[in-house]
């Protein structure tokens, strides 16, 4: 009898398909101790896998969905297969990793998207060059802006190999190349437009050049075949300062900065040539990196880097592809579903990220990966959200704010212009100290003035008001007003933000007339008349006593 070829603690893993892709998933799954069970309707096939692996095998899909001990499911099927067997095991409460295309049409893949994100299940879509180390250290290179202002892209995928007749060129090679220049650049285009030709099996395209046309003012050209005399497969980046050429074909210069420059002489372009620069890069198996980050995925419930959302970018890219290709190469405009957030064309909004209805985002901002905000929210001009950073509802950050990882908005927070926060005690640039960031929390409706600056590793209190150019070194209470360098409490404040008079137990708000219990270390709301009586007869028994 087979047995399992899952590991203890490693999320069990049912492959779907174990043909001319799928032994690929099913060799890494059981090198990383996940695999459980295989399915093919080949017999053939599943001797081999019996055989290879010593795991089941079955020629039922139904098996592997009934099977309780399996918390996910791997699906190399054929691409016209990939919706209904991706939406059947989210039904069955499997976590999905889906080779791509993730579906072949638009409201199919959102369907899978909206159920998996409504059942917290891990959806992942195959995009294997994402989880390519040249890719990576590409990606890492763009950020850093080693490439200077981002110009050009231009990629090919060539090949005369096996021939589809489920799905046509464009949707069975181009995915990679459309992943990873929305990855690079961190936005989709705004118009696409392809041409192709059908030779083999009409009306299939065998070969497309497809344009994709960026708000940013850069242009992509994706040329795929699969009608080519010899294999190719390159990613060109150009950028103002340097260009960037990634040869997957290559087995030790994957990837090389060329510092080719263009020179004005007399007022005509002349190029310079420089040398190229190898980039080294690690020795690891893309597949394997991509497997590995699916069963981490599952294992913490984390999103890929390869999400639905992401795969779903890419569909939409795809299907504006295929409708230009009917329309006889016109361009046609990128159609997404309108967000429910609005932000300007200028803003970076790097998936995944969680931003709530009614939010708006302004100019040159950037909300990075894994940042949460919340509903009703505004960010003015040249906004930073980093990394991880949780941010609730209704909160207002003025121009030139950055917050960083390790910062916590709470409801109705205002953030004045140019103010800071900081995450580390005593920064040094040449010590990482990353380790280290100190939690800051800001809570509900408190405001932090216009070039104040709020210290790591405190906790501002409820409705506080920290007035401009403060510096904030220790924990401020709720509804204290804080000023100078260091800050230091000068008095109170209402909820609708206006001065408490002080000199008696009890404070009476003159905008609102909401009363607050007050004394020298504290201030809290009195929210009805019996809360207040029973404070002020306290309040005098004491004076008494």
């Amino acid at each position: 009898m087979p047995r399992s070829g899952a590991a203890p603690g490693v999320p069990r893993v049912g492959v779907l398909g174990a043909g001319y892709w799928g032994k690929n998933l099913v060799r890494n799954f059981h090198a990383l101790g996940a695999l459980n069970i295989v399915c093919d309707i080949d017999g053939q096939v599943r001797e081999r896998i019996r055989r290879d692996y010593g795991v089941a095998t079955t020629a039922d899909y139904e098996a592997i969905l009934d099977d309780e001990s399996v918390s996910a499911v791997v699906i190399a099927a054929p691409a016209v297969a990939h919706y209904a067997t991706a939406m059947r095991a989210l039904e069955h409460g499997k976590h999905v990793f889906v080779e791509k295309p993730l579906a072949l049409h638009c409201d199919e893949g959102k369907k899978l998207v909206d159920f998996a994100n409504k059942n917290k299940l891990v959806l992942m879509v195959g995009h294997i060059l994402e989880y390519h180390p040249a890719i990576t250290e590409l990606s890492r290179l763009v950020r850093q802006g080693e490439l200077g202002k981002l110009q050009y892209i231009y990629s090919s995928r060539l090949n005369l190999g096996k021939l589809r007749t489920e799905e046509n060129i464009l949707w069975s090679f181009a995915p990679h190349d459309i992943a990873v220049i929305i990855r690079l650049l961190g936005e989709s285009p705004v118009r696409c437009s392809a041409q192709g030709g059908s030779y083999l099996n009409p009306p299939l395209v065998d070969t497309t050049l497809s344009t994709l046309e960026f708000p940013s003012g850069v242009k992509a050209h994706i040329f795929v075949s699969w009608l080519h005399p010899f294999k190719e497969q390159k990613l060109c980046v150009v950028g103002s300062e340097r260009m960037a050429v990634f040869d997957d074909l290559e087995p030790e210069k994957k990837l090389v900065l060329y510092s080719h420059r263009i020179n004005w002489v007399e007022r005509k372009p002349v190029a310079e040539r420089g040398g190229g620069q190898v980039i080294p890069i690690p020795n690891d198996e893309p597949l394997q990196q991509e497997c590995r980050h699916f069963l981490d995925c599952v294992s913490k419930g984390s999103r890929p880097v390869t999400d639905g959302e992401s795969a779903l970018s890419v569909l939409r890219v795809l299907d504006a592809c295929e409708r230009s290709l009917r329309e006889g190469g016109a361009p046609v405009p990128f159609v997404q579903e309108a967000p429910g957030f609005f932000a300007h064309p200028s803003a970076i909004i790097d998936q995944p990220c969680e931003i709530g209805d009614g939010t708006r985002i302004w100019h040159f901002s950037h909300i990075m990966t894994g940042s949460r905000m919340g509903r009703g929210c505004n960010l003015g001009q040249n906004v930073v959200i980093s990394s991880s950073v949780t941010i609730g509802n209704n909160v207002k950050i003025q121009n030139n704010v950055s917050v960083y990882a390790g910062v916590e908005l709470e409801d109705d927070v205002f953030c004045g212009p140019s103010m800071v926060f900081t995450n580390v005690i005593n920064p040094r640039s040449h010590v990482s100290r990353r380790h280290e960031y100190k939690k800051t929390v800001v809570k509900r409706g408190a405001t932090l003035g216009a070039n104040s600056t709020i210290v790591c590793g405190v906790t501002i209190g409820r409705y506080a008001f920290v007035g401009a150019g403060a510096v904030v070194t220790r924990d401020v209470p709720d509804h204290a007003l804080v000023l100078g360098v260091p800050a230091k409490r000068v008095g109170w404040m209402c909820v609708c933000g206006t001065r408490l008079p002080g000199g008696t137990p009890e404070g009476r708000c003159p905008s609102c007339g909401k009363a607050y219990a007050l004394d020298s270390k504290s201030c809290r709301e009195l929210e009805t008349e019996h809360d207040r009586s029973e404070y002020l007869v306290a309040s005098d028994v004491a004076v008494k006593d």
